[in-house]
């Protein structure tokens, strides 16, 4: 394996002018992206050991300081997880810390784990042609197949969250309004143990939004009740988006929080 050659390597003896930007990065950054490479290949799956800072320091070549400021700032993007004794490994949506990475809803009273996971039901689940819109959002072809899921999310038997989901059909051949409702776990672990599909970053646009008859019903809301809107595209490694969101959330009972670093 030759992943030593592709650090700071640079043009040599050309005499024309150039007018791009140098491609140079940090070598921890370059060892970073050698990793993620790893990763996105399956390498080392989510939930197993990656080799120790040592090996990884040999294998590319580098410090094993050089490693380890790769491995911090991966295991800051929630992508490895570092565990006392016991080694680094790739971080999981089934594990307890990173399940509510990417659920900022948060009850007024109390925290998440008092209040006990979500009663989750399936109102749809269907396959069709993506639209113009979901397309772009998605980077696929106009007329592709996508997966539509709309559920519901209760807490203490209140109709919480409505979320609307658009997944790209190829990937998730086979997930059906059953295999969605009988998974107890995060929909995101789901979609990494059964489809081979980790969801590693997300951006947001949020708004407040009035919710029209069918959000109202199925929420249970009177007339003009304001609902948060999130819209969300989840990207698995390489910045490929793998789904759009829009939720809506009740807030009379919960709120969004965000902690900023």
């Amino acid at each position: 394996m030759n992943n030593h050659m592709t650090l700071n390597e640079a043009p040599t003896g050309s005499t024309e002018p150039s007018t791009a930007t140098p491609a140079f990065s940090p070598l921890y950054q370059q060892i970073k992206g050698l990793i993620l490479q790893s990763l996105q290949a399956s390498e080392w799956k989510p939930g197993e050991s990656i080799p120790s800072e040592m090996e990884l320091a040999s294998r590319y070549r580098v410090s094993q300081g050089t490693v380890r400021k790769a491995i911090d700032e991966l295991a800051s993007d929630h992508l490895l997880i570092r565990k006392q004794g016991k080694g680094t490994f790739v971080a999981t949506h089934a594990e307890h810390q990173v399940q509510y990475r990417f659920l900022k809803l948060v009850p007024d009273q109390g925290d998440l784990n008092t209040e006990g996971p979500a009663q989750r039901h399936i109102v749809d689940c269907k396959r069709q042609r993506a639209s113009a819109e979901i397309s772009r959002a998605l980077a696929l072809r106009a007329g592709d197949t996508v997966l539509q899921v709309r559920r519901v999310l209760s807490f203490a038997n209140v109709a919480t969250i409505l979320e609307d989901l658009w997944l790209p059909g190829a990937p998730f051949k086979g997930l059906t309004a059953e295999r969605l409702s009988g998974y107890n776990g995060p929909m995101y672990a789901l979609f990494e143990t059964e489809f081979g599909v980790r969801m590693v970053r997300a951006d947001e646009k949020i708004r407040a939004v009035l919710p029209d008859k069918t959000q109202r019903e199925l929420l249970h809301l009177p007339a003009h009740t304001p609902l948060l809107s999130v819209e969300r595209i989840a990207y698995t490694y390489n910045d490929t988006p793998m789904e759009l969101r829009r939720g809506f959330y009740r807030t009379d009972t919960h709120h969004y929080h965000n902690a900023l670093n």
